[in-house]
């Protein structure tokens, strides 16, 4: 497989060729605003953040998707990545897919974009405290992508820092949409049809730009209080 060529299934990057392949991208031109953002977060919090993955948009995305926060196990690729070896990462590559969002129209980065958890330590929920903290992250991180026309929020996370995104960027269109992760995902078939349905919304407002949404297109979907649990995971 090309070095630059997507993959066709999820978890791809459980490969060690694989991900030392992905690694090999990370220079890209696209790829390195966020990555030193990711580097400023890092040093500012002394703690790890994953970078991007360079299949992905970068700073030419239209589409931010905002997880959770890393997981434990994002330790294991360094990446933001659809393609990690995890339940998560596999639903969300799936309905990435099913939604017809190309890949280089996506960045999907988390609220709190640094690892909440001490190596070696179980998963847990992030506290509101590490939300506030991470809020300030989103003003340079919207400064690096100029062509963005959709965000969605993937849990409910990522749900609280709707009203600092309203206020950076009135004109953008938020979308909410329920956490992919297997456990919740499984709790009800309603679940992922909201997924769905989030995603195909968020695919008009990229094919039509602005345009979609002053047409009505585009409208922000409500956030649901059942939007998933306090996981702290995300696509790692």
């Amino acid at each position: 497989m090309p070095a630059e060529a997507p993959p066709a299934e999820p978890k791809s990057l459980r490969d060690p060729n694989a991900l030392a392949a992905r690694k090999a991208l990370l220079d890209s031109p696209r790829i390195a605003p966020i990555r030193a953002l990711a580097q400023k977060i890092a040093a500012a919090n002394g703690a790890e953040v994953p970078d991007p993955d360079p299949l992905d948009g970068g700073v030419e995305a239209r589409l931010l998707l905002l997880l959770e926060t890393p997981g434990p196990s994002i330790r294991g690729t360094g990446l933001v990545s659809r393609d990690n070896p995890t339940g998560t990462a596999a639903n969300l590559f799936r309905f990435l897919a099913e939604a017809g969002i190309a890949r280089r129209d996506t960045l999907i980065w988390n609220t709190i974009p640094w690892v909440i958890h001490a190596p070696g330590a179980l998963n847990r929920a992030p506290r509101r405290l590490e939300v506030r903290q991470a809020l300030p992250c989103l003003a340079p991180l919207l400064a690096c992508l100029p062509r963005l026309r959709v965000i969605v929020l993937s849990g409910r996370v990522a749900g609280l820092a709707r009203e600092e995104l309203a206020a950076l960027r009135p004109d953008l269109p938020v979308i909410a949409v329920p956490h992919p992760s297997p456990t919740y995902v499984c709790t009800a078939h309603s679940v992922a049809e909201r997924i769905r349905a989030g995603l195909t919304q968020a695919q008009t407002c990229i094919a039509g730009g602005h345009r979609a949404s002053l047409a009505g297109n585009c409208r922000p979907m409500p956030l649901n209080a059942g939007d998933g649990p306090w996981s702290g995971t995300s696509s790692g």
